[in-house]
């Protein structure tokens, strides 16, 4: 089991309002260790041995970071990049080939001040996997495979709402990638259910594979009038905000 960053304590008053210990003190929003924290759940067996797990990557060693501009020095020493976590995933087909997933829970772009804070950390979050996927890394390996999928949520939409969309474009754009664009049945592209108008329903969940992969199918569940795969309307608005995106690839 990987640890998330969620509800981890630094010890530093790290939103700056002179009181320690609160969710927002921790390398992760968290009243607790683990909470909001992410899991990944396969019928393949995971290559334990060769998972990498950057989630203690600090933000001030990205490359290009944009750390310095809203983090104290105390915070600096001690900020990870990953709000919740990063992964990189190796499964064992039943064919004998590996697949990766490269997960990821970036922070929302907001609850912060204008200094965008939260902004700036989610675009670097974003940056970490393109660089990633074009030779970097931060144990100086590279990254190397031949089926793989980028997902998670990205708290990024591409169009609309708030977050620096530069680095989601530079994702979606990625010649390794391929963006499969997933609809609901009313041929909508969102997959979070927020407060209208604002910030309104964005696409902030991404499951973006590989180019050379050959995708089948793909779609968001969202259930309106009618159940979609036995879940009805308020099922999925019971157990998130966010809608299931998923993907069928031929490996």
């Amino acid at each position: 089991m990987l640890r998330p960053n969620t509800g981890q304590p630094t010890g530093l008053d790290m939103d700056g309002n002179a009181r320690l210990g609160e969710a927002r003190d921790a390398q992760g929003y968290g009243r607790f260790n683990g909470q909001g924290g992410m899991a990944l759940l396969s019928r393949q067996p995971v290559d334990a041995g060769a998972v990498r797990d950057f989630s203690g990557l600090l933000w001030a060693d990205l490359p290009g970071n944009a750390a310095a501009d809203v983090l104290t020095a105390e915070a600096l020493a001690i900020q990870r990049l990953a709000s919740v976590a990063m992964w990189d995933v190796p499964f064992a087909l039943d064919s004998g080939a590996r697949f990766h997933i490269l997960a990821l829970h970036a922070t929302p772009p907001v609850f912060d001040g204008p200094e965008d804070r939260n902004g700036l950390r989610n675009a670097d979050e974003l940056r970490f996997w393109q660089l990633y996927l074009e030779g970097w890394s931060p144990d100086g390996q590279p990254f190397e495979a031949g089926a793989f999928a980028l997902m998670g949520t990205l708290n990024v939409d591409p169009e609309r709402g708030e977050g620096r969309q530069g680095p989601l474009r530079a994702l979606l754009e990625h010649a390794a990638l391929q963006n499969p664009a997933p609809v609901n049945m009313a041929g909508r592209s969102e997959t979070a259910d927020w407060d209208d108008p604002v910030p309104g329903d964005l696409r902030v969940d991404y499951i973006l594979p590989a180019a050379n992969l050959r995708v089948i199918a793909s779609g968001v569940i969202w259930p309106g009038e009618e159940p979609e795969d036995g879940l009805t309307a308020s099922t999925v608005a019971a157990a998130s905000d966010h809608r299931l995106v998923w993907v069928d690839l031929d490996l």
